[in-house]
């Protein structure tokens, strides 16, 4: 069986999230938002490792407040950088060498469905990397700075990129290590894989898989959370009713 390290970025400063608690203690359920995301991975077979980095100014919250459950469920925390892929570099720096590909997953996508995460981790076991992604269905239009239309582009072969983001663990490695050399705005690590010439294959995403980026979004992940079948969690903090 292939082994998957799954990287949980969740640094981000989410400044369109509004309001005075930052979007990754911002509670869905009654849990922590990372949390629920975290919760996809830890019970997998296939899952040897769940590596959660989080912004520096979080970290003595994060130990003072949730460690006992992300020790609990075997979590590793670092700090995170400036920008994602910063982030994301510094999580690679420790994934264990019994991981066979890296899946890197946004914290605040607590919705993706496990059939999903199978799909994706399949794919990536065949070609190398792959990425949940959903055709883009709307008409396309560019706006200018004054808020008005200056184009309306072709959507034909364009898709939204989703996590998890799978790769083979030499492939994405070897990426973050050119990091310094491409000067583009890297958005997603499959841009940055490919960037470094390796083919990402798509596999058909979900529009249900949303990310949280704004607080009405909260109730929206409630309802796709709710319209699931029931599925027990393992590993659970014997001290997590006292956290939420």
């Amino acid at each position: 069986m292939a082994r998957f390290a799954v990287i949980i970025p969740a640094a981000g400063r989410g400044e369109r999230f509004g309001g005075n608690e930052k979007k990754t203690f911002a509670k869905l359920d009654g849990k922590p938002l990372f949390l629920q995301t975290i919760q996809l991975f830890i019970n997998r077979d296939d899952v040897c490792q769940t590596i959660l980095a989080v912004a520096p100014e979080d970290m003595d919250t994060m130990k003072t407040r949730y460690a006992a459950n992300l020790g609990f469920m075997g979590v590793k925390l670092v700090k995170g950088g400036e920008r994602r892929c910063d982030t994301v570099a510094n999580a690679i720096e420790v994934v264990t060498d019994d991981a066979d590909f890296i899946a890197v997953h946004d914290a605040a996508r607590p919705c993706v469905a496990e059939s999903m995460i199978d799909s994706v981790f399949s794919e990536a076991q065949k070609s190398g990397a792959a990425i949940p992604a959903i055709p883009i269905t709307s008409t396309l239009k560019r706006v200018s700075e004054m808020n008005v239309v200056e184009e309306t582009m072709a959507r034909e072969g364009l898709y939204l990129a989703q996590t998890p983001q799978v790769f083979r663990r030499d492939w994405i490695r070897g990426a973050y290590q050119k990091l310094g050399e491409n000067e583009q705005d890297i958005t997603d690590d499959a841009q940055l894989v490919a960037l470094a010439g390796h083919a990402i294959s798509i596999v058909r995403g979900d529009a249900t898989n949303i990310k949280i980026t704004a607080k009405s979004d909260i109730a929206l992940a409630k309802a796709i959370l709710k319209s699931r079948p029931m599925k027990a969690v393992a590993k659970h903090s014997p001290f997590e009713e006292a956290q939420w």
